[in-house]
């Protein structure tokens, strides 16, 4: 499958930043714990745009460890958006073994999430 770079953009719109935004999500929406994380997802209108939002605690570690599982979530999500069936706001939260997780890992642990929850074929 090949994808054009606007494809694989991640723009602020695609994002979610507010705290009411995760805390709806988190609390009204469905979750499931694959792995190295946790995915609590909302669905949306057929017409709206999917988001994520990416939670990584102190518990996983020091900074250095925390944004490192960020980026790993965002760019897994990224490059594997175009798998979702249809538009959720998704909060994916890190667990302690992302800070071992090799890049792979946390894509097989997403997808296998998104397979189970139904958002992916």
């Amino acid at each position: 499958m090949t994808l054009s770079a606007a494809s694989l953009r991640f723009p602020r719109a695609s994002r979610i930043r507010r705290g009411s935004d995760f805390r709806r999500t988190q609390a009204l929406g469905n979750r499931v714990v694959c792995g190295c994380l946790i995915a609590n997802w909302r669905a949306l209108e057929a017409g709206g745009a999917g988001r994520l939002g990416v939670v990584a605690s102190r518990r996983i570690g020091a900074a250095v460890v925390r944004n490192r599982a960020r980026r790993l979530l965002k760019e897994v999500y990224r490059l594997n958006r175009a798998a979702i069936l249809k538009p959720v706001d998704l909060v994916l939260v890190a667990r302690k073994s992302i800070a071992s997780s090799s890049f792979q890992e946390v894509r097989r642990d997403l997808l296998r999430a998104m397979r189970s929850a139904g958002l992916a074929a």
